[in-house]
């Protein structure tokens, strides 16, 4: 059972809501998501672009085969692990970076 069971209801004008519709039509969130993150301190950012997703797949799916290579290097003492390893960090936060960037909501100005 959700413990959201407190109903408010706000006016607004015409331009007021239609201001809002774009807003959350651009974020691709629903409405109740966009205010209830505007009221946690963050501003909604807008949808990333379709083709967002499929790039962070085929990041993750690089990300996973290094991790592989990695293993089996650490096993074998083939490479340099230490450089190998400060590679994988490096695209690690790469990723989280770009995500930050484009999809997680900022936090408001106080």
């Amino acid at each position: 059972m959700s413990n959201r069971n407190i109903e408010i209801k706000v006016r607004l004008s015409r331009k007021e809501a239609e201001a809002l519709g774009k807003r959350v039509k651009r974020s691709g969130l629903s409405r109740e998501a966009y205010i209830r993150q505007l009221i946690n301190g963050f501003v909604p950012r807008d949808a990333p672009p379709p083709d967002y997703y499929g790039m962070m797949r085929q990041l993750y799916k690089v990300g996973a085969n290094l991790n592989q290579i990695a293993q089996k290097a650490h096993m074998l003492n083939v490479i340099d692990a230490q450089r190998y390893d400060a590679g994988v960090r490096e695209f690690e936060d790469a990723v989280k970076t770009i995500t930050k960037a484009v999809v997680l909501p900022m936090p408001m100005d106080k």
